[in-house]
């Protein structure tokens, strides 16, 4: 969506050689899920009447954006660094059971986020504006079950480094509502630590807000 970005230099970059490895895998993107606890969220959203999707694409961007490397990017043969990323997800017609992709950019706060989403959803009527951006992280909700893994259409880009985020329907487990949550990532990029790093960024957020 045009953020601003950094080329890296590639020679005495510290993931140098572990890009080099997983930028020529067969399947380089590899995808992790868990569960979140999304009982404080979930309440928080319900009071400001907001709709759940719009703000958990909110928390979990905002999240991912204070881990940098959610925020590299193959670009033009270089890898870049962008300074923030935006948001691009699914959304569905509930007439027709068909999604359209709406693209928003990211805002500073949860309540701006929300209504820009939510009106820019609701006035698209094309089902795809065009290809997937670079600076954008993608979310696709299925609300309609639990899930404990997930997996992805590849259309063989070997260079597709957008991050994934899928979560389904929320389910009660002693009291705490638990809801499932699955990210997918390339490994030239991200490791299982910054997975880690995400996942207790985003459930103190949802804790917390």
């Amino acid at each position: 969506m045009g953020n601003k970005y950094q080329i890296i230099d590639f020679e005495i970059w510290k993931r140098k050689e572990y890009c080099q490895i997983y930028r020529s895998a067969v399947q380089p993107q590899y995808c992790v899920s868990f569960e979140l606890d999304v009982t404080n969220f979930k309440k928080h959203v319900k009071e400001n009447n907001w709709p759940f999707t719009m703000a958990f694409i909110f928390a979990v961007t905002k999240c991912a954006n204070e881990v940098e490397e959610f925020r590299y990017r193959f670009l033009d043969g270089e890898v870049v660094l962008y300074e923030s990323i935006d948001t691009s997800f699914t959304y569905l017609d509930k007439e027709t059971e068909l999604f359209k992709v709406v693209n928003v950019p990211m805002q500073d706060t949860i309540e701006k986020f929300v209504q820009l989403a939510t009106l820019t959803a609701e006035n698209q009527k094309e089902h795809f504006t065009g290809p997937v951006e670079n600076d954008v992280y993608q979310f696709s909700a299925l609300p309609w079950m639990t899930f404990t893994h997930i997996s992805h259409t590849d259309f063989g880009n070997r260079e597709k480094a957008q991050p994934i985020f899928d979560w389904g329907k929320y389910h009660e487990n002693e009291g705490r509502l638990m809801m499932p949550f699955a990210v997918q990532v390339h490994h030239a990029f991200v490791d299982g630590i910054h997975i880690g790093k995400l996942a207790d960024k985003l459930q103190r957020y949802l804790d917390e807000v």
